[in-house]
């Protein structure tokens, strides 16, 4: 069983650009969404994926991926994902010998940016960068598969 061990952070300002190591431009849509899980296609480069996740709020989910034709995931992003599609550039930065992963939100979540550090077992500690902000693994507003439903630009 697939285990993701994840929290998202808010960021507090800009200083990680200067210490990003890589950006990969995503496209996903999510198939469907319900209380108990999501299945989403993503899109990057010339690589596609089908992603099964729990709906667990909080650090620990179930996840399994696996790789997908692109011809097939650009058909089943454009017919049968709903809309809109999450549209992010992931920058992948470096802290403290952790990789974070920065979803820089484009399209109907532009002005949202959001960290992520993956954990490989629950409760391991990890230092929190300076250019940190509040952490929001807790919220479900900043879930991707919400923000598909709820986009950031429809926030109050």
């Amino acid at each position: 069983m697939a285990l993701e061990i994840e929290h998202k952070f808010l960021l507090a300002n800009d200083d990680w650009r200067n210490h990003i190591q890589r950006s990969v431009r995503y496209r996903q849509g999510y198939l469907s969404s319900l209380p108990t899980s999501s299945i989403r296609i993503r899109v990057s480069d010339n690589h596609a994926w089908l992603n099964i996740k729990s709906a667990t709020i909080g650090t620990q989910r179930h996840e399994y991926e696996y790789e997908i034709p692109l011809p097939d995931a650009d058909e089943l992003l454009t017919m049968l994902c709903k809309k809109p599609l999450i549209e992010k550039i992931r920058h992948f930065v470096e802290d403290n010998n952790k990789i974070w992963e920065i979803d820089e939100f484009e399209g109907e979540n532009k002005g949202l940016i959001i960290a992520e550090i993956e954990l490989s077992e629950t409760g391991e500690t990890f230092t929190k960068p300076a250019w940190l902000g509040a952490e929001v693994t807790d919220d479900l507003r900043y879930y991707n598969n919400n923000l598909a439903l709820h986009p950031y630009s429809e926030w109050k």
